[in-house]
């Protein structure tokens, strides 16, 4: 789990933030001193740091200028200051939330959950496998980084139904891909080449369907299936 860093010098006040922290499953380390949370840093860097501004020896303010010079993980300042100037100069100075004293425990550990989370990296989508891969200039359609051995109409068949995913192209628009005059009973011949593509396909992955029948209207090419 992350490891909050807490400077404050006041007992009271680091106990509930200790307590409402670790009760979000936090570990948490508490120091008093600006110049002590500093060396704390460079040897065991925190996941955040909550900053009291008004410390013993360094401001809360300069203890995180100096932070900022070799680290930028997130600041969270606590004070008794509740002016606005006060505000703008924590966050300019590199913190990324200012809470007001008093406060609640909770609220400051739903804070940290929150900055944590913009913190943390997005994972990189998963990008979708190239499944087919036309040439036209070779007349050539790879599936799953097979090439297939197809006839010039199984090509055309097969490239207008991949051009067009879950479109359903009727047996008449299909005859029109392939240039063939639609005679009467030449549209079942398309029946024929759709069974001639499947076979070939399933020699590659013998339980993916992407040509899909649409009874009573054509056919289509879902990626889902493929």
């Amino acid at each position: 789990m992350p490891h909050i860093l807490i400077v404050e010098d006041e007992a009271a006040i680091a106990d509930t933030l200790i307590f409402a922290l670790q009760g979000e499953g936090f570990t948490t380390t508490w120091l008093s001193l600006g110049r002590a949370a500093l060396e704390h840093q460079r040897a065991t860097p925190a996941d955040l740091i909550i900053l009291d501004i008004g410390l013993p020896d360094i401001s809360g303010f300069e203890t995180c200028k100096q932070l900022r010079r070799f680290s930028e993980v997130p600041v969270m300042f606590l004070s008794a200051r509740d002016g606005e100037i006060d505000r703008v100069v924590g966050l300019e100075i590199g913190a990324d939330d200012y809470v007001v004293k008093p406060f609640s425990p909770r609220e400051v550990a739903a804070r940290v959950k929150a900055i944590l989370k913009r913190m943390t990296p997005r994972a990189a989508p998963e990008v979708a496998p190239v499944l087919f891969v036309i040439d036209p200039e070779r007349v050539q359609i790879s599936y799953r980084s097979q090439p297939l051995s197809l006839t010039r109409h199984e090509f055309r068949l097969l490239q207008c139904l991949l051009e067009q995913p879950e479109r359903v192209f009727s047996r008449e628009q299909l005859l029109d891909a392939l240039g063939v005059v639609a005679d009467v009973g030449y549209e079942r011949n398309i029946d024929s080449h759709v069974k001639s593509l499947r076979a070939k396909l399933r020699l590659v992955a013998a339980q993916a369907e992407p040509i899909q029948t649409h009874r009573g209207l054509g056919y289509s090419y879902s990626p889902s299936h493929a």
